[in-house]
C-alpha cells in the first residue's frame, strides 16, 4: 500500500507521485484509487488500488541506485537480434518488466544502434518512450529537473559513441 506523496513507477508510463487516494464508483463497483500524476508529460492516471501488484507499481529507486543505474547506461552494448522485430519484442518485454535497468538496457542499445545504422520508425518511437520513462525516473529519484538528467543520459550515450 502507498501513501500520498510516495514517489512509483508504473511501468510503461514512468515514474509518479501518488496525489491522492479515492473511491469511486465505476460501472457500478466502488473501488478505491491512486491518483498517479507524471511530472514528465504532466499526466495524471487512476490506478485501482487492488492492481497495483497486478500493474507492478513499485517505488522509485533510491539516489544511490541512480548512480549505479547510470554507470550501467555507460557499460557496453549488449548482444541484440539483427532481425528488427525480434529486436523490438525484446525491447518491449523488458520495458513491460517495469526494471530500471532493463529499461535502461533498452536506451542505451538502441541510442547506440541508432548512431550506427538507424533506427526503424517502430524503434525510435519506443526509444523516445523508453528515455521519457527512464528519465522521469531518475529525476524523480535525485529531485532533478527533467532537462538536468535528459541532457545526463544523452551525454552518457553520445560519449561512448564518440
Amino acid at each position: 500500500m502507498f501513501d500520498i506523496g510516495d514517489k512509483v513507477v508504473y511501468p510503461m508510463h514512468g515514474a509518479g507521485i501518488i496525489e491522492g487516494i479515492e473511491e469511486k464508483e465505476i460501472l457500478g463497483e466502488k473501488q478505491s484509487y491512486y491518483i498517479l500524476r507524471f511530472p514528465v508529460g504532466d499526466m495524471k492516471v487512476m490506478i485501482p488500488t487492488s492492481n497495483v501488484e497486478q500493474v507492478g507499481i513499485r517505488e522509485v529507486i533510491s539516489n544511490d541506485e541512480v548512480d549505479k543505474v547510470v554507470a550501467f547506461l555507460s557499460g557496453d552494448k549488449s548482444k541484440m537480434s539483427s532481425n528488427w522485430n525480434k529486436r523490438y519484442r525484446q525491447n518491449m518485454e523488458k520495458m513491460k518488466s517495469g526494471d530500471i535497468y532493463e529499461v535502461a538496457e533498452v536506451v542505451r542499445n538502441l541510442m547506440l544502434r541508432d548512431h550506427e545504422k538507424g533506427l526503424s520508425t517502430a524503434e525510435r518511437k519506443m526509444l523516445s518512450n523508453a528515455r521519457q520513462i527512464l528519465i522521469s525516473e531518475l529525476a524523480l529519484s535525485k529531485d532533478a529537473d527533467e532537462e538536468e538528467i535528459t541532457a545526463l543520459v544523452d551525454s552518457i550515450i553520445e560519449g561512448e559513441s564518440v
